[in-house]
C-alpha cells in the first residue's frame, strides 16, 4: 500500500470520528438544558464541524474519496443520546469526554500513516484544534 493512500485512510479514520463527534454534540445539544453547558457544546460542535471540512478537503487534495458517515462511531453518538436520556447531563459529559480522549488519541496514532501536505496540516492545525476542544470539555466537565 502506497503512503499515497495510508495517508487517505488515516484522513478518513479522522473524518469519521470527527463527523461521529458532530453528531453526538448535535444529539447532547438537544437534551441538555443548561445555558452554559449548550454554549459549550454548541461551540465545540462547530470546532469539530470545521475540522471534519478540512479532512475532506484533504481527502479530495490527495485524490481520495471522503468518507460519507460516521461509521463505526454512529454507535457511540447513539450511544451518548441513550445515556443522556436516561443517565442525565452529566453522565453524557462523562461519556463526550472520553470520546475527546479518544479522538485526540486517534490523532496521534494516525498521523503516523501520513506525510506531505497533509501531515503538515494535521499537526499544525487540527491536532491543536482537537487539543483545545478536549481541553474544553474536560473544564466542563471539571466544573460539573
Amino acid at each position: 500500500m502506497s503512503i499515497a493512500t495510508k495517508t487517505v485512510e488515516s484522513l478518513n479514520s479522522l473524518l469519521r470520528g470527527e463527523l461521529s463527534a458532530v453528531e453526538t454534540y448535535r444529539m447532547a445539544i438537544e437534551k441538555t438544558k443548561t445555558d452554559n453547558v449548550v454554549s459549550v457544546l454548541s461551540e465545540c460542535m462547530q470546532c469539530h464541524d470545521k475540522r471534519a471540512n478540512k479532512l475532506r478537503n484533504l481527502v479530495v487534495s490527495e485524490g481520495g474519496e471522503p468518507t460519507k458517515d460516521a461509521g463505526a462511531w454512529g454507535a457511540f453518538a447513539k450511544a451518548v443520546e441513550g445515556g443522556a436520556a436516561i443517565l442525565g447531563e452529566k453522565a453524557a459529559l462523562g461519556s463526550i469526554k472520553e470520546g475527546e480522549d479518544h479522538g485526540l488519541e486517534l490523532y496521534k496514532s494516525e498521523v503516523k500513516h501520513m506525510e506531505g501536505a497533509a501531515l503538515s496540516v494535521v499537526q499544525s492545525e487540527l491536532f491543536p484544534a482537537q487539543e483545545k476542544t478536549q481541553h474544553a470539555i474536560a473544564a466542563l466537565v471539571g466544573n460539573i
